[in-house]
């Protein structure tokens, strides 16, 4: 080997190239080299002269190596600054050309882009502002139906006659009002309608206050509901002219039950199957409730005075009557279809309104429902009357017989149905509601 290959292979090259290389390692490895780990102090001239040495031949051999080959890294570099100077100047003249293929895109297509956007949003806001006007007047309008068929409804304080059923077309205005104030989702008819002024104005001057008094006047014509004419009859009033009323009572109940029904709340998760038509259900019980309350209140006073049983047992039987003629009615009056129950489901609502009733009370007639719950709610009132003694419970307990007889031909009279329902009339048994009855009253006299 000749002696340039040794002064050119002194250094570890491969030791310094060495990724793993760490300069902390070497010198502590030098140092350990050259000292005895237990002298003190350590001589570090040693390891530095030879680090030193080291980088004088590393800095000699670059020199070396410089000199020998500067012509051909003259002429590689001048190759590569001449090859460089040629990219550039086709680089120059493909980004001219580039730049004005730009200026002419941004001419042709670009700014036309930007005036198409404005008119294309001016055009989008502009629907939306035709499709929130003709929602606005569609409101309007159905607000002025509403104002109208209120005004057809008459009645009191009006010079017009009352038409009933005007309160089902105010209903179905109020649901058309409701449905389209309730579709404000995206996309929707509705969308917008709440941020609109004259629409809360109509919605909280008009339609709210609307629904309420219709929803009133409905649940106070159920409330009047009257077909017997038992009392008309021996008060000595002619039947004639109760029939004359017959068809218009039924009539304007109808009205208000069909009413009362398209009124009921309806939230966003009620279907066809869950509907409850809970405003009609509340009225209907309330009425019930409100039969029963005052018979058991004249029953049990009557029962103290029996000089006036005879008059009160009467208007027990008018009572149980018109429980019997409201069944009638509800059992003939079919659900209308809702509007907005109609595209939630497929399930078919209840044949008629006496079904979901009569599920709620959970009975199965409206004068069985009547006569149980009155006998039930008389006997403490029969036990504590005997209880307080007296001349009204000798008075009784003497006349035990005569009452018996007595309430059961009430509880017989008032479970036929009224003559204006004749041609209804089936022949049913009410034997086990007139044995409740005379036991709930007559068994407690001892």
């Amino acid at each position: 080997m000749s002696k340039d290959d040794d002064e050119a292979s002194y250094i570890d090259y491969e030791a310094f190239l060495d990724p793993a290389f760490s300069a902390t390692s070497f010198a502590n490895t030098l140092v350990l080299a050259t000292n005895n780990a237990s002298d003190t102090p350590l001589d570090l001239s040693t390891p530095l002269s030879r680090v030193l040495f080291d980088v004088q031949e590393v800095d000699t051999h670059i020199d070396t190596l410089t000199t020998k080959s500067a012509l051909p890294l003259l002429q590689h570099t001048k190759d590569d600054a001449d090859s460089s100077a040629r990219i550039l100047c086709e680089v120059e003249g493909q980004v001219a050309s580039l730049t004005e293929s730009y200026k002419t895109l941004e001419k042709e297509v670009i700014e036309r882009y930007d005036v198409a956007e404005q008119v294309r949003q001016t055009a989008e806001r502009l629907c939306e502002t035709v499709k929130l006007g003709r929602a606005v007047a569609r409101c309007l309008m159905l607000g002025r139906q509403l104002e109208v068929r209120m005004s057809e409804l008459g009645g009191v304080g009006s010079a017009k006659r009352e038409d009933h059923r005007a309160m089902v077309r105010s209903a179905d205005t109020i649901l058309s009002l409701r449905q389209m104030l309730a579709a404000s989702s995206q996309g929707e008819e509705g969308q917008g309608l709440d941020r609109v002024n004259v629409v809360s104005t109509l919605k909280n001057e008009l339609v709210n206050p609307g629904e309420r008094s219709i929803a009133s006047r409905a649940q106070q014509v159920v409330k009047e509901f009257s077909m017997s004419s038992l009392l008309s009859s021996s008060s000595g009033q002619t039947s004639a002219a109760t029939f004359a009323q017959t068809e218009d009572t039924k009539s304007r109940t109808t009205s208000a039950l069909l009413t009362l029904y398209l009124l009921s709340p309806v939230s966003t998760k009620t279907t066809a199957d869950t509907f409850d038509a809970a405003l009609m259900l509340n009225t209907l019980q309330e009425y019930l409730q409100t039969q029963l309350k005052s018979s058991l209140a004249s029953l049990a006073r009557a029962l103290g005075q029996l000089p006036t049983l005879e008059r009160t047992l009467l208007e027990i039987s008018a009572r149980c009557q018109n429980i019997i003629a409201l069944q009638s009615l509800l059992e003939s009056t079919k659900p209308p279809p809702h509007p907005l129950l109609a595209s939630t489901s497929q399930i078919q609502p209840p044949e008629n309104f006496l079904q979901p009733l009569l599920q709620a009370l959970d009975t199965s007639s409206l004068p069985s429902y009547f006569w149980r719950t009155l006998a039930s709610n008389m006997t403490p009132r029969v036990q504590e009357l005997i209880n307080r003694g007296g001349v009204s419970a000798r008075t009784l307990r003497s006349n035990k017989d005569r009452v018996k007889d007595m309430i059961r031909d009430c509880v017989n009279r008032g479970s036929q149905l009224p003559g204006a329902f004749s041609s209804k009339n089936m022949t049913v048994t009410w034997e086990r509601e007139a044995a409740v009855m005379v036991g709930s009253i007559v068994g407690q006299i001892r």
